[in-house]
Parts: structure tokens; C-alpha cells; sequence
């Protein structure tokens, strides 16, 4: 596959002089050296395909925003360099420049210009930005008068009226009611589908994993990993859930794929098991069966709390179904060391036909930010097969009566 975009030892830091003549000495190579340096990127490399989409994570201040300036060239990286190839179409801010005193119509016009589009280009395209837009008598009002939400139709619409070879879009997306952020997916899947790259950066994993064939994560300036989304957004969430003190482990798994573990390890998961109504353990389950979800903790230290959670999740990392003990109001309190706690969960299978996975998390909050004394994703794995049921698809079995009246 042949690279559009290659990213190669980038580093990126801001530096604080003296006095603003001895940075200006240092473009001409006079022996003059900034008194700090700070960098906020390191070691930066990787390589995005034609037709390839990938996905960009980490915790604000991690350098996404950054990394996207340098590729899209509105910066320049201190060390290494990027290079690209083909037609680039980036929505990196809200409103991309917009002149908030003049109209979305006269926008449009400006920021496809700068994009390189001819004028005669962009008015053949104009009654389609508008159309996509959807916001009406608005596309001739000033911009000034826009909501955010508003500020990003046009945005979007102005930056995929042609498609790009390509596209990288940032967090601009979280702004959009759901029914605009589903015509942008919509668009960005065609355009997929036609050969366009895909840079996309994201805290919402669904997305990630939906839109993209890998994921790469940063993490204090560096990138920590470059895989499977699923895969790197579990380590991502075991990140965010790791303190001081915690750990970060990943273990092969005999499927090929890999579970992520982190924690304190002053509580720790002993076993997890699915059982079938006879009591016996199984990885295959009927739609709609009884089961009973069985998890073995042992506490290692005096806990003060103690919350248990769980996740269900689809094939692709998508959640189906999640709570834990604190929102159920049977957290555990003053727990001493060394007890064996068995939790059984039991549920009926409404699931779809397919292969499912159970995260846990053991903590004292009802959330990853207090305590995180275990967190294990893919900690079980079954499978959902239609034995007895009408056929059917999707993640959920939801029987239904359908009546039909004729007049």
C-alpha cells in the first residue's frame, strides 16, 4: 500500500530566550541557545495508506492538535518531517477561519479559495454545500449570528463538497446534533468507500472503531501505541484509569487478540465465568437464554469501598450494556484483606446473533476516577447464536407484534 501521508521522527517544542534578538540571531546560525525548551511532541512516526483510515486518541494536552497542525502545515515540526501527497481537506477548528462578519454563503466562497478551489468550482458546488448545510435563511446571515452546531454544518460542508484524497477531521464533530453527525459519517464512509484517507481525531471510542482500520494513541507527547482500535482504545481506557501507584498490562490472548489490565492490585478479579441455567460454565449462548455472569474477587488490602462493574460489549468494542454495584446500591464498605467475594449476575441473553466480550472494573468510586484497583477489558468472551427465535439482525433481540390494517 502506498503511503499519502508519512509522519518521520517529528518533534515539536516551544523555547523561551533571553531577549527576542537572540532567538532572532539563532535563524541565522549565531551560537545563541534558548534558556528553556519545552517539548510537546517527541518521536513521532507513522504512515496512513491511500484508502486508509486511522484514528488519533489521548488525553487532552497529549499533542493531537498539535500533530494535526504539523501535517496540515499551519506549523512547523522542530525536528523530522511530514510529507504528503494528493488533495487534503482538514476541519481542525470550529469554523475554520470563518470572517464572523460575513455570510455563510460568502464563507464558503473564501475558505474552498484557500483550499485551492477555483471560484467557478466552488459556485457549480454551492447549491450542495447549502443543501447539505441544512441551516436554511442562515446560509445568508452573517456567521456571527451562528450556533456552534451551525458554525460546523458549514464547516463540514465546505470541507467535503469535493472529496479529498485526504480528510482529517478533529474533535469539530462533538459540536453537531446527532442527526448531522450521522450525515457526516454517512459522507465520510462514501468517501471511504471511493479511496479517501481518513485522519481522525476522537474521544469517542464507537467512532474510532467504526471508522477506522488502526488507532494510534499519544500520551504525554509520545506515542505510546500504533494497532487494532479496539485494542489501543482498551490500553486507552486503562491509561486514563491508572494512578500513581497502578500498572498496565497486556496479555495475548488464544483468540490472537489481547487483553488490557490495570490497576492497583489491591482488589483482583480471580475469576470470571458465564454459566447456563444448569449451572455449567459455557462460551455459546441461545438468544434470549438465562444466564448467570459469575466473577471471583479477592481483596488483597483493608478496602475502604469496593464497587464492581461490568460491560458488555459487540464485536467491534461498541458497548451493549453496562453498570456497576455503586448505581445499584450495593456498594461494599470496610472490606478487610484476604475475603473471597463472588458476585453472580444473572441476565437473559436479549443479544443478536454474534461475539460478545465483558469488561470489569473493580474501584471504590462509581466511575475510573477515584481508585481504579483493577480494570480488565475482554475478561470473557462468548458467543450468541439464534437457535428458536424469527430471524432477525442487530445487537439486540427485541420481539415485537407487527399488525397490518387494509381499508
Amino acid at each position: 500500500m502506498s503511503s499519502l501521508l508519512t509522519v518521520q521522527d517529528v518533534g515539536k517544542s516551544y523555547s523561551t530566550w533571553r531577549s527576542e534578538w537572540m532567538r532572532v540571531f539563532s535563524w541565522f546560525g549565531l551560537p545563541f541557545k534558548p534558556i528553556e525548551q519545552h517539548w510537546v511532541l517527541r518521536d513521532i512516526s507513522f504512515a496512513v495508506g491511500r484508502g486508509e483510515s486511522v484514528g488519533i486518541v489521548g488525553q487532552n494536552g497529549a499533542g493531537k492538535s498539535t500533530l494535526l497542525k504539523m501535517i496540515t502545515g499551519t506549523s512547523q515540526p522542530t525536528r523530522g518531517r511530514v510529507v504528503q501527497s494528493g488533495k487534503v481537506a482538514a476541519i481542525l477548528e470550529l469554523g475554520m477561519g470563518f470572517n464572523p462578519d460575513l455570510t455563510g454563503r460568502q464563507n464558503v466562497f473564501h475558505a474552498a479559495g484557500l483550499m485551492g478551489h477555483a471560484q467557478a468550482a466552488i459556485a457549480d458546488a454551492i447549491d450542495a454545500i447549502e443543501a447539505f448545510a441544512e441551516i436554511g435563511e442562515y446560509f445568508d446571515a452573517p456567521v456571527r449570528t451562528y450556533s456552534s452546531g451551525m458554525q460546523m454544518r458549514v464547516a463540514f460542508s465546505v470541507a467535503t463538497a469535493f472529496r479529498p484524497d485526504l480528510l482529517i477531521v478533529d474533535e469539530a464533530l462533538s459540536v453537531g446534533d446527532a442527526y448531522f453527525v450521522h450525515k457526516c459519517f454517512d459522507r465520510i464512509k462514501a468517501f471511504q468507500a471511493e479511496g479517501t484517507s481518513l485522519l481522525f481525531v476522537s474521544h469517542d471510542p464507537t467512532a474510532v472503531q467504526v471508522l477506522c482500520d488502526r488507532a494510534i494513541l499519544l500520551d504525554g507527547g509520545t506515542m505510546v501505541m500504533d494497532g487494532e482500535p479496539k485494542q489501543v482504545m482498551d490500553y486507552y481506557n486503562a491509561l486514563i484509569a491508572q494512578k500513581e501507584q497502578g500498572t498496565i498490562n497486556l496479555t495475548a490472548r488464544e483468540d490472537g487478540g489481547t487483553t488490557v489490565e490495570s490497576g492497583t492490585g489491591e482488589a483482583t478479579i480471580e475469576s470470571v465465568s458465564l454459566m447456563d441455567v444448569h449451572g455449567k460454565a459455557t462460551e455459546y449462548v441461545a438468544v434470549g437464554e438465562p444466564v448467570r455472569l459469575r466473577i471471583t474477587v479477592r481483596t488483597r488490602q483493608d478496602l475502604e469501598r469496593l464497587v464492581l462493574g461490568y460491560m458488555i460489549r459487540d464485536r467491534l468494542g461498541q458497548a451493549i450494556f453496562g453498570t456497576n454495584t455503586f448505581h445499584t446500591d450495593q456498594m461494599l464498605e470496610n472490606v478487610a484483606a484476604g475475603r473471597i467475594l463472588t458476585f453472580d449476575i444473572d441476565f437473559q441473553a436479549e443479544l443478536g446473533p454474534g461475539t460478545y466480550s465483558v469488561s470489569i472494573s473493580l474501584s471504590d468510586t462509581r466511575d475510573h476516577l477515584g481508585k481504579n484497583y483493577q480494570w480488565r477489558d475482554m475478561a470473557l468472551v462468548f458467543s450468541v447464536a439464534n437457535l428458536d427465535k424469527q430471524y432477525f439482525v442487530g445487537t439486540s433481540w427485541l420481539p415485537s407484534q407487527i399488525s397490518i390494517t387494509q381499508s
